[in-house]
């Protein structure tokens, strides 16, 4: 028996989620046709992609909007549920099947700037919309960055976390924006002492997406953060950690030191692949014993070399332990990575992986596996 692969389009986008939307809109739309909209909606929407189907959504719904998009922001406005609980701290991303009504915004909404604004901040309360804001920032970059501004000191938090994850450089499932990289900065000075975590880490996200293009840039912020001592220390370690792991993992000096690790640690490591054939679907696991040759603090990371398409490797960096250890100390770890044969970030290929174990960014020990379809 196969196993069956979960659907994240199914589950976030369903014909129980559509019906859902449709009563809210029936409540909202004075003469809503809820029916017509849920037939038109599943007619087309299983065929589709995750972000195919709130582009589907959207312009069913928008046939029963108002033309006027003044009009039809304030019957989205009446269509709302109740905004999301605010007093929970993190991790209360919201019902992607509001997305749609931010995906109207950004196709009708782009030449109604300051209407688009508000009802982008009341969407916001119910589901991100770090994506739809981004074509406003690239079409009005000085006075969406002058409301992004007003919106760190919002009372709501899922606000002002917009006002961070919406300028991410490198935000996932979006494109670039075309403003500088770096003038999303003073927004980040007036979130980083902020008391949600939810909005602490998109602002360490932030950092992180920076760092991949400059990383001094991102450790100067870090240190002048620590020296204004607007956050929590025990926060802004946290943070810190978070917003350099990229660099961390590609061995960045400066990271290491301002986490206090040394860049070059006298530590040797003994790997053994317990499992040197492994099948697609199975797991690869291994042991390291890692010695010491003096008092260390370490971030012991372990790196794949996966084969790809045309026999070339690329490696894959994943994390392993931070431990301490002392003077001629060993310490023995273990690890059971899966490899899953369907993975959606990923494609297996045959052939000989290579497996290196890295402490604070430098290689110290290494072995091989054989990945089989």
């Amino acid at each position: 028996m196969t196993e069956e692969r979960f659907s994240l389009k199914d589950h976030l986008f369903n014909r129980e989620k559509v019906a859902y939307l449709g009563g809210l809109l029936s409540r909202g739309v004075d003469g809503f046709e809820q029916e017509q909209f849920e037939s038109e909606v599943m007619a087309e929407m299983l065929d589709l992609e995750l972000k195919e189907r709130i582009s589907l959504i959207a312009g069913t719904m928008g046939k029963q909007l108002d033309d006027d998009f003044d009009v039809a922001a304030r019957q989205i406005e009446a269509s709302l549920p109740p905004p999301l609980d605010p007093s929970l701290s993190d991790d209360d991303f919201g019902d992607f099947i509001i997305a749609p009504f931010g995906k109207y915004v950004e196709d009708r909404g782009l030449d109604n700037l300051e209407t688009s604004l508000a009802l982008l901040r009341e969407l916001t309360m119910r589901f991100s919309m770090e994506g739809p804001i981004r074509p406003f920032i690239d079409r009005y970059p000085d006075s969406v960055f002058e409301r992004l501004m007003e919106w760190t000191k919002d009372d709501n938090y899922h606000v002002r976390r917009l006002v961070s994850e919406g300028t991410r450089p490198r935000l996932p499932w979006a494109g670039r924006l075309s403003t500088d990289i770096e003038r999303p900065l003073p927004l980040l000075d007036a979130l980083h002492a902020d008391s949600t975590r939810y909005v602490t880490r998109s602002v360490a996200n932030h950092l992180n997406d920076i760092a991949k293009v400059h990383p001094s840039l991102v450790v100067e912020r870090l240190r002048r953060w620590e020296s204004d001592g607007r956050q929590e220390p025990y926060e802004l370690a946290w943070m810190t950690k978070h917003a350099l792991r990229t660099l961390i993992k590609q061995g960045n000096e400066e990271a290491l030191e301002l986490l206090g690790f040394s860049t070059d640690p006298d530590v040797t490591a003994k790997v053994h692949v317990s499992s040197p054939v492994v099948k697609a679907g199975e797991a690869l696991e291994f042991d390291v014993v890692l010695e010491a040759s003096a008092d260390e603090s370490l971030i012991v990371d372990y790196a794949i070399d996966f084969v790809k398409a045309n026999g070339e490797t690329k490696p894959k960096v994943f994390k392993l332990k931070t431990i301490e250890m002392s003077k001629g100390e060993t310490k023995a770890l273990k690890k059971r990575h899966p490899l899953r044969a369907n993975a959606t970030t990923y494609t297996l290929y045959e052939g000989t992986h290579g497996l290196t174990v890295v402490a604070n960014g430098v290689p110290v020990g290494s072995d091989s596996f054989e990945v089989v379809l």
